[in-house]
């Protein structure tokens, strides 16, 4: 399994109790890919520009997909951009996948979900399972990404255990795309606000 399945898994077996926003999970998701391409030697990081290396063929589809998308000249992508762009509708893409797979089926729905009109419900795979052992282990990387997008507590101290720069370096570039893609939330709703008082004669 790959770190961006593992923290999808966990935020649908998570979403009953902990309902969050697609699009902080879409952004995570795409800084997990970055986690694990790095880690697979497909990229490397200068800065905060993501190098591509001489990747070899992943074993996902999407991140093979996160792969061919790379800018393989200079100037090269930054972390930020990267986020913004791939992550654009990769919850989605994550989910179509899981379901394609067999990994997900649906079921009536008796209450809200974030994801879908219908109720999706992971079924007892391998997958599942292995995501599971990785959570309960409390492993650092989905550790943070699991706190980043507000399904797990936050710890004290800075991401706890996780001790390699470029991943840290990830890790960081994810929270500050949350808060500003939180900020632009709160500004639309502020301007809708206003514009709602200015109809009502407020």
């Amino acid at each position: 399994m790959t770190t961006p399945r593992d923290l999808l898994i966990a935020a649908i077996d998570m979403a009953a109790s902990r309902p969050l926003e697609r699009g902080n999970l879409s952004l995570a998701l795409a800084g997990a890919e970055v986690i694990d391409l790095l880690s697979a030697e497909a990229i490397r990081l200068e800065g905060d520009q993501i190098v591509p290396s001489h990747p070899p063929a992943m074993a996902d589809r999407l991140l093979d997909e996160a792969t061919s998308s790379l800018v393989l000249q200079a100037p090269y992508e930054s972390l930020e951009d990267w986020l913004w762009r791939r992550g654009r509708g990769l919850s989605r893409a994550y989910l179509d996948a899981l379901e394609a797979e067999g990994q997900l089926t649906q079921q009536r729905r008796f209450r809200w979900m974030p994801f879908r009109a219908t109720q999706m419900v992971l079924v007892d795979s391998p997958a599942r399972r292995e995501a599971a052992d990785r959570w309960a282990s409390q492993e650092p990387i989905l550790a943070a990404l699991a706190v980043a997008v507000g399904i797990r507590d936050k710890p004290i101290g800075d991401f706890p255990g996780v001790t390699d720069d470029a991943v840290a370096t990830v890790l960081a570039a994810v929270d500050d795309a949350l808060r500003d893609l939180a900020f632009q939330r709160q500004r639309r709703a502020l301007d809708k606000a206003a514009f709602d008082n200015i109809w009502r004669g407020e």
